[in-house]
């Protein structure tokens, strides 16, 4: 039997009146795989994001995560689904332990402190800031609690918008290895991003969104970065 893709977008359409925002794109994620959505600004990822939250209804299409349709059901679909935003909102007067359990018991799932700080420690965060309060965190510190959530929630499918925005080197180096964690783990992950090193680095498949479409669609393996870099340019530019 064929496993359920943990995403599939088919021919999916949408438009904000006489804008073309997303023309037909199909996409299919399988469980553990990491896909990035490149494209420079206004090409659809966003959109694309916000239509797999339900935050958006197509004109035209279907979207699937884990089976479930997301236009029809966007509440169970969305419950299969995490999402880390460029900036990872947290309570700041709570700790990180004490965030993951708050927004674990938001998504319908009582974890102990064991548990808590089992999950931040596989999401990279360093212990000695499991204890501490939030609003102290750098960006990078709230993006592994983010992920911690989203093993906490045991979601399907991960959805990252520009996630290395902001960081420096190192914190975008361990935020590469949280992500393939998660997907070890046979998570899913979805990542818009306009940083091709970190593509290059961390996804499995590539594909380039330009005035909505889907114009190119590579394995990462067959690309070094100059050429991964050449594709980018040439895709937006033809």
């Amino acid at each position: 039997m064929t496993p359920t893709p943990a995403l599939r977008l088919a021919q999916v359409s949408v438009a904000f009146g006489s804008h073309q925002a997303l023309d037909s794109l199909s996409l299919t994620l399988a469980s553990g795989e990491i896909y990035a959505l490149l494209g420079p600004n206004g090409a659809g990822k966003t959109t694309t994001i916000n239509l797999i939250l339900g935050f958006l209804a197509p004109d035209a299409g279907g979207i699937a995560v884990d089976g479930i349709d997301a236009v029809a059901d966007p509440l169970s679909a969305r419950a299969r689904t995490a999402y880390l935003p460029e900036t990872v909102m947290l309570h700041p007067a709570l700790t990180a332990v004490e965030n993951l359990r708050y927004f674990a018991l938001l998504a319908g799932r009582t974890i102990d402190r064991e548990r808590a700080t089992a999950l931040l420690a596989e999401a990279g965060l360093q212990r000695d800031a499991h204890d501490r309060r939030a609003n102290a965190f750098s960006k990078g510190m709230r993006q592994k609690v983010g992920v911690a959530i989203a093993l906490a929630k045991e979601a399907r499918l991960l959805l990252l918008d520009e996630p290395t925005s902001g960081l420096d080197a190192s914190a975008a180096n361990d935020l590469s290895a949280t992500i393939r964690a998660a997907a070890a783990r046979g998570m899913a992950v979805l990542m818009a991003t306009h940083d091709l090193f970190r593509v290059h680095d961390v996804a499995g498949r590539l594909g380039i969104l330009r005035g909505g479409r889907l114009v190119e669609e590579r394995a990462t393996a067959t690309l070094d970065p100059p050429a991964l870099e050449r594709l980018y340019l040439e895709a937006l530019a033809a």
